[in-house]
């Protein structure tokens, strides 16, 4: 990809001269087009998202304008001045900008005040911040359980409350982006109690339609800024697909080499030359493991490596994190294997070069992480390194549906029931709700507050409804759609706790006999107590990982939507999902060659959310020429690659979402496919699929029908968390069942190429 030339502008005149010298003695001459254009709307005091490209300068369009506006106040007679607010997506990110507003605004002395107020943040400092600082960075979730709840405490800093800054916007998708919505409506309705109005300034990678989904998410009109005035270096995007080995997996596949130890090579190698490199990993397993063997190789080159190489990922205790951010800030760190935490979590410079072990979920992950590489302006290297998937397959061999398609918009609802009752809960608790308020929460708040009240958590008195209960509303609801209490893991020796993980993610993840990494060290989960909520571990060298396997079953609830094709239908709608993991594969570590199967005794766990499905009928199969001894492969097939096609029609990867295929089920009476959202109250993916539903079956149609293999393999109809082992698969006869399907596709349905507007879950495929 070619450099880009800059374009430069003036500041606008608002802005206060000592913020422009400021930025001068911090090196920076003149801003960038975009960077102007973006200050002049938050001066003017309108909501402003600024989507251009990672290293755009983004934080400077919006600190310049903070940082005048707070100067202004802190000439006021009031005492404490004007304030701004700080929202990212993790607590690394927001102590990273505080770093980078403190440098920045050094020459303006005490007029800024910037403060982190986190979970890490000491009991002590924590009242300064709510009565001094006058820039407080901090993230939602904090936000949620902590500010809102005590807004008395924080009445001097809401009532002088000038902007919010949203960074990193378009990771506020699905059920977190809609959390994320509805804790924003709160911080909007505070603020008018206490009579303030902030102006919302977002930053977000490029992404399709970024107003329309600012604007969703604040639920204030926001104008957009996509036309990107910063220059780039020349980048070199590699799509790298690893070779078949001489090994073969279930049901005879031939096995590709996995992107874990292709991606750990090519970090090794870079390493080896002294360039600077992070490769992103989709798992925390596979982010540790990539580490494991990059330092292993390193160590036979030369004995002072292996511990320039290290991994980053969630779940690390805090001062864990802040050693690997120093080490990688000062250049210590030549090389480092992490998850999408990193991504979101520290503004990394100097970088020559990114690896990506497999496709990240959505084009616009995808150039947020390529674009970690060049951000000094020279040239870079990106390499997606492609796994043994149907998705990345099809666009390894499909280019032009990643470099001719445009970004995916934000998916977010936050209409979701789901979502919306307990923030209604939680506001109730805040300050009581009134007619008022029903259109600030959206058109379903009514009728959920009756819903409410019969549940006895609201009660109405007079013309308000109050929280009924002694705990913390708040605490009732985690934002992330984790769905529980996290789940400790400690070492059974010694009683040290080494990290958490995910209550949703505990089943498949840390089960008794698990395999699980953490700091380049192994460990085997002994026992998992669900009680407590913590697995007991011990370290251990095993030969190989483990993955959990399920059976999941599918019953409707609610058709909201039926389309007839021809004599197929595609239905859209709410349904129940009961999941339990029954058993665990191990699989040899490099080549996932299977070593056993051990069975488990868990708890099934339930799930109503919402589905696309599809049915076909006795008369098309016999058309189609599918046996009814052929039917549940052919099914089975359509199901998984259509389950991982899914992200190029809609803003989530194949682990957000699961699926079911059965060839006679009894809710429908018919042979079914049905795709689902893997969390509760649907997240809006299913949703996408179904109104794109002839591009999204058609992609699938031709990924299956273009993969060169006989039978069927990881890279067209088979599934990497396949709850049956990938059995039964037909290749053929899902191909001749989706011509069938297709063929009665409204005409007003075109198929098209992949593109147009479009994190882990429980989501499974049976």
């Amino acid at each position: 990809m070619p450099p880009r030339p800059g374009r430069h502008a003036a500041w606008p005149e608002k802005i206060r001269p000592e913020v422009t010298a400021a930025v001068r003695a911090a090196g920076i001459a003149r801003p960038w087009t975009h960077q102007a254009r973006a200050a002049e709307h938050a001066l003017r005091g309108e909501s402003v998202v600024v989507a251009t490209g990672t290293a755009s300068g983004k934080s400077l369009a919006y600190l310049a304008p903070v940082l005048s506006t707070l100067l202004d106040g802190s000439e006021a007679p009031n005492g404490r001045g004007t304030t701004a607010l700080y929202l990212a997506p993790t607590k690394a990110l927001a102590a990273d900008q505080r770093r980078a507003v403190r440098a920045l605004a050094a020459p303006l002395g005490k007029a800024v005040r910037p403060a982190v107020y986190d979970g890490d943040t000491p009991v002590e400092e924590r009242e300064w911040v709510r009565q001094y600082a006058n820039y407080v960075l901090t993230n939602p979730d904090m936000l949620h359980r902590s500010v809102l709840p005590s807004h008395p405490r924080w009445a001097s800093f809401l009532r002088a409350l000038r902007y919010v800054v949203v960074d990193e916007c378009h990771t506020y998708r699905g059920v977190f982006g809609s959390h994320v919505a509805q804790v924003l409506r709160r911080l909007r309705r505070l603020c008018a109690r206490y009579g303030s109005e902030p102006v919302f300034l977002l930053a977000s990678a490029t992404a399709s339609e970024p107003a329309t989904a600012a604007s969703r998410l604040t639920g204030v009109p926001v104008v957009e800024i996509t036309d990107d005035g910063s220059p780039r270096g020349e980048t070199v995007f590699a799509l790298w697909e690893p070779p078949l080995t001489e090994l073969h997996g279930e049901r005879g596949a031939p096995v590709r080499r996995t992107a874990t130890a292709e991606t750990a090579d090519l970090l090794t190698d870079l390493a080896v030359q002294g360039v600077r490199t992070v490769a992103f990993v989709r798992s925390r397993r596979g982010a540790e493991l990539v580490a494991l063997i990059a330092q292993e190789r390193l160590a036979a080159v030369d004995r002072s490596l292996p511990s320039r190489v290290a991994a980053y990922r969630g779940g690390y205790l805090p001062e864990e994190r802040r050693a690997i951010e120093r080490a990688l800030h000062t250049g210590e760190l030549l090389g480092l294997s992490a998850t999408t935490a990193l991504e979101l979590g520290v503004d990394v410079a100097g970088l020559d070069a990114v690896l990506l072990a497999g496709y990240p979920g959505t084009r616009a992950s995808l150039w947020q992480q390529a674009g970690r590489a060049g951000r000094t302006g020279r040239g870079a290297l990106a390499v997606l390194v492609a796994r043994d998937d149907p998705l990345d397959t099809y666009l390894v061999h499909h280019p032009e549906a990643l470099f001719r398609q445009p970004v995916e918009s934000t998916v977010l609802d936050p209409d979701n029931p789901y979502v919306l009752a307990p923030h209604l809960c939680a506001a109730a608790e805040e300050l009581p709700l009134t007619e008022a308020d029903l259109d600030l929460f959206g058109p379903e708040t009514r009728g959920l507050l009756s819903q409410l009240e019969l549940r006895r958590l609201l009660r109405r008195r007079g013309t308000a409804w109050h929280w009924t209960r002694r705990e913390r509303a708040a605490e009732l609801t985690g934002i992330r759609g984790e769905g529980g209490r996290p789940v400790q893991v400690v070492e059974e020796g010694t009683g040290r706790l080494l990290g958490t993980v995910d209550a949703a993610a505990a089943h498949t993840t840390v089960h008794e006999g698990a395999v699980h990494l953490h700091q380049g060290r192994t460990y085997l989960v002994r026992r998992l107590d669900l009680d407590d909520n913590v697995a007991l571990v011990e370290e251990a060298d095993p030969p190989y990982s483990t993955t959990a396997r399920d059976t999941t079953a599918v019953s409707v609830l609610e058709t909201v939507e039926e389309v007839p094709w021809g004599e197929a239908r595609l239905c859209f709608g709410s349904v129940e999902v009961t999941n339990q993991v029954v058993s665990f594969l191990r699989r040899r570590l490099l080549t996932g060659e299977i070593l056993g199967e051990s069975k488990l005794d868990l708890p099934p766990r339930t799930l109503r959310t919402r589905a696309v499905w599809w049915t076909v009928t006795e008369d098309q199969l016999d058309d189609a020429g599918v046996a009814p001894e052929a039917l549940g492969g052919a099914l089975h097939a359509a199901e998984h690659a259509s389950i991982g096609m899914l992200p190029l029609f809609a803003t989530c990867d194949r682990w957000d979402i699961g699926g079911v295929s059965v060839p006679l089920h009894p809710d429908t009476l018919l042979p079914t496919v049905f795709v689902y959202d893997g969390h509760p109250g649907g997240a809006g993916f299913a949703e996408r699929a179904f109104r794109t539903a002839a591009r999204w079956l058609t992609a699938t149609r031709e990924a299956i029908a273009a993969c060169e293999c006989e039978t069927g393999c990881p890279s067209c109809i088979q599934s990497p968390k396949c709850g049956n082992g990938n059995e039964p698969l037909d290749k053929r006869a899902a191909v001749r069942v989706l011509d069938r399907l297709l063929s009665g596709a409204p005409k007003n349905e075109r198929p098209g190429p992949p593109g147009g507007s479009g994190a882990e879950s429980p989501g499974t495929e049976s």
